[in-house]
């Protein structure tokens, strides 16, 4: 069966890479995703990666502790740049061939993110990891996935979480939450669902580029659901 996209843009959480010890980054966890990203891979779909950076610094967090708002962002953003080449080894150690990309220019680390050269990237099956956000204070990285996401032509937004998509409220604190198979973009921002900030889903919504929501710890998933398989939640025009 042919895969329901050829080009996907995977926003992976610093939450997602920490695992259980909730900060770090957790070997196993790393390993199990490039497992999974080898076999979507494998079918030739072409993959861009927006890391976050919350399992090593979390920069609205430290602002609110009196640090001074920028600063405490481009923090972050380095904090991404961590991960990304964290995942760039994982990648490469199971033959694939990986560029991280970053907003913040850093020669000697990473290439600079320049979109018709991750464009030609994708184009030659190499997987691009895109570090740093935005490059730009007061964004998330949730901000810079549906950027990056426009910017290369992806099909699709497939945002990793812990949870099996996006619920009534929290399923953790509210184990009667209804799980929302589809929504549309205005859902999301009326009912403030916490699936990503209102500038991500409003980017989403003004270039028609759909979101699936789902729970990346569930091995196969990831696989699943480039397949078309009906998983999580998937946000989408009316």
């Amino acid at each position: 069966m042919p895969a329901a996209f050829q080009r996907i843009l995977l926003k992976l959480s610093g939450e997602i890479l920490a695992g259980k010890a909730g900060h770090g980054i957790d070997e196993n966890v790393m390993a199990d995703l490039a497992d999974e990203i080898r076999q979507v891979h494998d079918l030739g779909i072409q993959i861009g990666i927006v890391t976050g950076g919350g399992n090593i610094f979390r920069g609205l967090a430290a602002s609110t502790r009196g640090m001074d708002r920028v600063g405490a962002d481009y923090m972050g953003m380095l904090a991404t740049v961590i991960n990304g080449l964290a995942l760039q080894h994982a990648l490469e150690k199971r033959g694939l061939y990986t560029r991280v990309m970053s907003a913040i220019e850093m020669a000697r680390v990473c290439e600079p993110y320049i979109r018709r050269r991750a464009v030609r990237h994708l184009e030659k099956g190499r997987i691009v990891v895109l570090a740093a956000g935005t490059g730009n204070p007061y964004c998330t990285t949730d901000t810079a996935a549906a950027l990056r996401a426009i910017e290369i032509g992806a099909d699709v937004i497939l945002k990793a979480t812990k949870v099996d998509g996006v619920y009534s409220a929290d399923p953790v604190q509210e184990p009667s939450a209804t799980l929302f198979p589809s929504l549309n973009y205005l859902d999301i921002l009326n009912r403030g669902l916490k699936v990503m900030d209102s500038t991500a889903i409003s980017l989403c919504m003004d270039n028609r580029l759909p979101l699936i929501v789902f729970n990346v710890g569930v091995r196969g998933n990831l696989i699943r659901v480039v397949n078309g398989e009906s998983v999580g939640t998937i946000v989408k025009e009316s």
